[in-house]
């Protein structure tokens, strides 16, 4: 999945922890054959290279998958949106770029984008894109998943605690063995040897998107690798956007939503959503929360 996947358990010895640890490895490794876009045996990429031409039968973990981010597309205006991966990659954050791109070819570049083209049928279990050209993506919401999959089990077969780091991503349940919660630093974008406060997790997500390590520069304006779905143009005006949910797919999902949406939408949308809540920083360093969060500050 492009992810480093760090996975902590509690357990009685190192022999039972290893093997715990294990079948979580076991169960990422299937997770990715099923959505990996860059396996070409996997039904994403059948469902892609049938792009305007077939429907597709996929398993129905895949179906409910992609049935899932669909709701999410409708819940964040298209904000987050799978079929980002039919676009035209014109942005470059490698320091090459130099200049913006046309307006024409950033249009064009979202062309085939729209997760209103993705057609579902629950009783046949099929998946269709009605463009050809067109593809699906799991990148922003695959290792939360991932994540999320891994935990069920390990629970599942007695693992009482533990964390499950998907690059920085952290799902956990339980508490740690001193009987304490778990406990997740905010880290400041500003300076990143600091951070802005703790805040304990003990059954749940958390997911952070960030532009603070990739970006560009243009016209003294600072550009994030997060590019809106919706227009093409990559989203500005924040650093890092931290949500913490009941599960990683949804923290996933919503850290790139809000990112895109904008400080003032995305934390009108999050306070509406039960159980789920978010950490803002903006391009000056400010901190702004949602309504029911409470940072314990360093």
């Amino acid at each position: 999945m492009g992810s480093d996947f760090e996975i902590t358990v509690v357990a009685k010895d190192s022999i039972a922890a290893n093997n715990q640890i294990d079948r979580a490895i076991a169960e990422i490794r299937r997770i990715e054959k099923l959505i990996s876009s860059w396996d070409s045996t996997s039904q994403t990429s059948e469902i892609n290279r049938n792009a305007g031409i077939k429907v597709v039968k996929v398993d129905k973990e895949l179906y409910d998958l992609v049935e899932r981010a669909i709701g999410i597309s409708k819940l964040t205006d298209g904000a987050f949106d799978i079929t980002y991966a039919s676009m035209d990659r014109i942005w470059r954050f490698d320091g090459s770029m130099t200049q913006m791109p046309t307006t024409d070819s950033i249009e064009a570049s979202v062309s085939k984008v729209g997760y209103e083209n993705i057609v579902l049928n629950k009783k046949n279990q099929t998946v269709f894109l009605k463009l050809p050209g067109m593809k699906i993506g799991f990148g922003a919401i695959g290792k939360g998943y991932a994540a999320d999959k891994a935990k069920l089990l390990l629970i599942k077969n007695g693992v009482s605690s533990g964390i499950i780091n998907a690059s920085g991503d952290m799902n956990t349940w339980g508490v740690r063995p001193n009987g304490e919660p778990w406990k997740v630093a905010i880290t400041n974008p500003m300076n990143k040897n600091k951070a802005y406060g703790m805040l304990p997790i003990t059954d749940g997500a958390v997911v952070t998107s960030g532009n603070y390590e990739k970006f560009v520069t243009l016209n003294n304006k600072r550009y994030s690798h997060i590019i809106d779905p919706r227009t093409g143009y990559p989203a500005s005006g924040l650093i890092s956007v931290t949500v913490f949910a009941p599960k990683a797919e949804l923290a996933d999902a919503l850290a790139t939503s809000v990112f895109v949406m904008g400080k003032e939408v995305g934390l009108s949308r999050i306070n509406q959503l039960p159980k789920v809540e978010c950490v803002i920083i903006d391009e000056k360093g400010t901190l702004f929360t949602s309504n029911h969060i409470k940072i314990d500050t360093l």
